[in-house]
């Protein structure tokens, strides 16, 4: 079982490293920064379980980190404690008006970081338990109807998508809750195709004008099917911008570049390879070979460059051919 890690953000150096030492010592994983700037940065790679942050700090002081972390949807639930100097009741009134989950009074024991701690970490832990009990039933519903699409061309198409989702991740440094968010959403990144109509999805024919708007339609009602599903929040925006384009020329929105979410990124990359080398009724499959030639030249283009590279990287080494080869030695279900 990994560690759980926590996010100290804090500008004084020696405090800085003392807290991190008690935590080691008590056997949790610990990411630093010196203001909120920094650690916004580390956080695009790692998601910490907990952040214990300085309110007086340079370049982005802790309440703007604060608002900032709780603006995004895939760190609204990680618990955030203040650190806050003795005596300065007004941040501490603040901090709880914003919605901080508690504070602690510098300078502070061992004891009194190590409790604090434990008791958020814990509490989060048993609210994430609730919770994914009801989103597994809602999202379980929300497949089971899905699954009358009937799909059988993309057979595995799911799994697949998962398994390079995770290599291109891991390839890319991506590590905790964001390998979940990611793989959550490349379960859930097509369900939306249920209301788009069978004689669209299986047309032999070239699709009219108005039948790839309707195809187009799936990926964002895909998001609308989880948007009441409180756990599922930082998924949205992966099944809802997974056929986003770099340069723009994607849907639903035509976001570019660095507006795509990098799990999105991620996740079109994903797709694509798997959707190139599937046969279907209009489309016959290319070979792995062809497919990544295809990803390869789309570079900058369709796809992100650093993800494009990461894929190259793990086809270099054979853990992209090596999920195809697996699933097509899989018995399969008739």
């Amino acid at each position: 079982m990994s560690k759980e890690i926590v996010l100290i953000v804090e500008d004084n150096l020696p405090l800085r490293e003392a807290l991190k030492e008690i935590l080691l010592y008590d056997d949790y994983a610990v990411m630093t920064a010196s203001n909120g700037l920094e650690a916004l940065d580390k956080m695009g790679i790692t998601s910490p379980d907990l952040i214990l942050s300085d309110i007086a700090m340079p370049h982005m002081d802790g309440f703007t980190f604060f608002k900032t972390v709780r603006a995004r949807p895939e760190w609204m639930a990680i618990p955030f404690v203040f650190l806050t100097a003795r005596g300065e009741r007004e941040d501490i009134i603040r901090g709880k008006d914003l919605g901080a989950e508690d504070y602690l009074i510098k300078p502070l024991s061992q004891d009194e970081l190590l409790t604090a701690v434990r008791a958020r970490l814990e509490r989060a832990h048993q609210s994430r338990v609730a919770t994914l009990r009801q989103a597994y039933e809602s999202s379980l519903t929300v497949l089971a109807n899905a699954i009358e699409v009937r799909d059988s061309f993309t057979q595995g198409h799911v799994e697949r998508v998962v398994a390079y989702s995770m290599i291109l991740a891991t390839e890319l440094g991506l590590q905790g809750r964001l390998l979940d968010q990611l793989r959550l959403g490349a379960i859930l990144h097509d369900i939306g195709k249920i209301i788009v109509q069978e004689t669209i999805l299986f047309k032999e024919d070239p699709l009219t004008e108005q039948e790839w708007q309707e195809i187009q339609i799936h990926s964002a009602a895909s998001a609308d099917m989880i948007r009441d599903i409180d756990y599922l929040a930082p998924v949205i925006p992966i099944v809802r911008h997974h056929h986003e384009q770099w340069i723009g020329q994607g849907y639903p929105d035509g976001l570019a570049g660095g507006e795509i979410p990098l799990l999105a990124r991620i996740l079109a990359v994903a797709d694509s390879f798997d959707a190139m080398t599937t046969h279907k009724p209009y489309q016959a499959a290319l070979s792995l070979d062809q497919a990544y030639a295809e990803i390869s030249q789309k570079s900058g283009d369709r796809y992100d460059p650093d993800v494009v590279e990461a894929f190259r990287r793990a086809w270099r080494a054979g853990r992209i051919q090596t999920v195809r080869v697996e699933w097509e030695q899989t018995p399969k279900t008739p």
